[in-house]
């Protein structure tokens, strides 16, 4: 089976019904034990073994706390909300090199933790008629002040896929990628569409590709800043490709043979894959019957 994917498998039960009870909220708060995340804007601070580092509820730091969950023992742990003027870099790529110091379950944590932060640092204000916005449930949505409107933290849903064609599949780059380094194309799924439909469309557009048989492998929330990428594979018409320039810098179709070598590392390998943590890598060790 292909490597776990990165972001899932967090640790800590969600604890829905603490968001809605608020006295029990208020002890969760209160609880000695409770445990708050270190964060340095969104971006995690390392802990002394390498993993996420939690520290004591301070009573002096009156920001908002938001729920991540409890633990196996009953323990609370919160993040609270940004400071005020802290630099939230949503797609910053600082913390990309800290990513593998942490456990696949911190990991995961960590990336629900992040989308959450970075999304009340943009909602302060009520998008129905424009006036401040305060946190409730938990830390899971945010009350309007003025016309009472609910707002909750939502997802960008984004389908990322390999088209097949005569046992080979297109792999493409943008040239913001690291040089020699190709992946599944990928695109963001548009209101009044399928996933199926999304997946057509995109291939249509970035590659002028004819696709049918859609069919779904796997997804992975994308924490930069907040996106569901849905993993998929559809089969093409035909190999003639027809790119748009402006999203996709050059495109190849690759056999088996060639993805195996670009997973393995080879030296000769025609491209470069996409890091461990990425579906895109996933997808193309599901497709190859990879195991590392």
């Amino acid at each position: 089976m292909p490597n776990p994917l990165g972001f899932v498998g967090a640790w800590l039960d969600r604890a829905d019904q603490l968001r809605t009870d608020p006295d029990a909220y208020a002890a969760a708060c209160a609880d000695p034990r409770a445990r708050c995340l270190a964060l340095d804007g969104i971006d995690f601070v390392p802990g002394d073994g390498g993993g996420l580092r939690w520290e004591a509820l301070d009573p002096a730091d009156d920001r908002a706390l938001m729920l991540l969950g409890r633990d196996e023992r009953g323990i609370p742990h919160f993040v609270r909300v940004a400071p005020r003027g802290a630099r939230i870099d949503a797609r910053s790529r600082t913390v990309m090199r800290l990513l593998p110091l942490l456990s696949r379950q911190d990991l995961a944590l960590y990336g629900g933790a992040r989308s959450l932060v970075d999304w009340h640092a943009r909602h302060g204000f009520c998008a129905v008629c424009g006036a401040p916005t305060e946190i409730f449930r938990g830390g899971w949505g945010r009350r309007c002040g003025g016309c009472g409107a609910e707002h909750f933290p939502r997802v960008d849903p984004v389908v990322i896929m390999l088209a097949e064609h005569d046992g080979r599949v297109l792999v493409g780059r943008q040239r913001q990628f690291p040089p020699g380094m190709f992946s599944a194309l990928a695109g963001f799924v548009e209101p009044g569409e399928s996933l199926e439909e999304a997946v057509a469309r995109e291939l249509f557009e970035e590659a002028g590709l004819h696709v049918s048989d859609v069919t779904y492998v796997a997804s992975q929330p994308w924490p930069f800043p907040s996106s569901l990428m849905v993993g998929c594979r559809a089969m093409a018409g035909d190999s003639a490709l027809t790119l748009d320039e402006t999203e996709i810098e050059a495109a190849m179709w690759v056999d088996r043979a060639e993805v195996r070598a670009a997973l393995g590392g080879d030296s000769d390998a025609p491209f470069m894959v996409p890091p461990p943590l990425a579906i895109a890598r996933y997808l193309l060790e599901d497709w190859a019957d990879w195991d590392a």
